[in-house]
């Protein structure tokens, strides 16, 4: 496989009458758009191609649900109407856009220094991250929305599966219903797990669709930590973060673990 397989296969497989596609040869992407609403997507392939060449042979799959899907959400008109329950908060990295396509803020919180918060409406098998244009339209305030979306993402299962590693403790949610990471949000949630921490609580997002909390005993715990979510960072289909966060009394602190030394360092904000 290779960017000039990927390419042919894509267009292939996403060809319609009312498609066009651009190759941006400097950048190896190819944009899908919408010749009637000039809305698009535009998907990196190496990226693409890294990941089939790792044996996930699903890529290509997964690639062009999510492109469809994105398609169809840019040509309905999406509004909070009678949508109270379906608006969820959304984590991202900050190196993540600000706007959307069009030029519109979307609506954000701050996090920490290494996520931010963004705010959707779910559409059903995917969802509309909200700008300030749909809030207006709307005549919600941002602070309406904000408590609604952390209201909604207290009431989504929490449901995790545990495994044992060198006397560490590594608990995963994974329900892959597009909010997996937003549960970091779900602070008490996060009280109840840790009143059966023995050792220290970390909490990682390494991709939209996993939250992993660890009960870290030992010094092998954090190499195990640092490795677990580097793989999922790197496989994961959005991913967030690298980096994971201890958990102490309600407050999030990002850590670096430097595995090769056997030493953690919390980052300074």
């Amino acid at each position: 496989m290779d960017i000039k397989k990927l390419k042919s296969i894509l267009q292939e497989r996403l060809e319609k009458p009312n498609r066009t596609f651009t190759y941006d040869r400097d950048k190896d992407s190819l944009r899908i758009e919408n010749t009637t609403t000039k809305k698009g997507i535009t998907v990196a392939l190496p990226p693409i191609v890294s990941k089939w060449k790792e044996n996930n042979k699903s890529i290509i799959d997964e690639v062009v649900y999510y492109v469809e899907e994105a398609l169809n959400v840019m040509g309905t008109e999406a509004n909070l109407g009678n949508k109270e329950k379906k608006v969820f908060p959304v984590i991202r990295s900050t190196s993540f856009a600000t706007e959307s396509n069009e030029g519109v803020a979307l609506v954000t919180d701050e996090h920490t220094a290494e996520t931010r918060i963004y705010y959707a409406v779910d559409l059903g098998k995917t969802y509309r991250l909200l700008d300030e244009n749909m809030l207006e339209a709307e005549g919600w305030t941002h602070e309406q929305m904000k408590e609604t979306a952390l209201f909604n993402v207290r009431s989504l299962p929490t449901d995790m599966k545990k495994d044992e590693v060198a006397g560490n403790l590594f608990y995963f949610l994974n329900n892959n219903d597009g909010y997996d990471a937003s549960r970091i949000l779900n602070d008490s949630f996060l009280k109840q797990v840790s009143k059966d921490i023995q050792g220290e609580m970390t909490v990682s997002v390494p991709h939209q669709d996993v939250l992993v909390i660890g009960d870290i005993r030992n010094e092998t715990g954090y190499d195990v930590l640092a490795q677990m979510t580097m793989s999922f960072f790197t496989t994961g289909n959005v991913p967030i973060t690298a980096l994971s966060f201890v958990y102490e009394e309600g407050e999030l602190e990002p850590i670096f673990i430097l595995a090769k030394n056997r030493k953690k360092e919390r980052e300074k904000k």
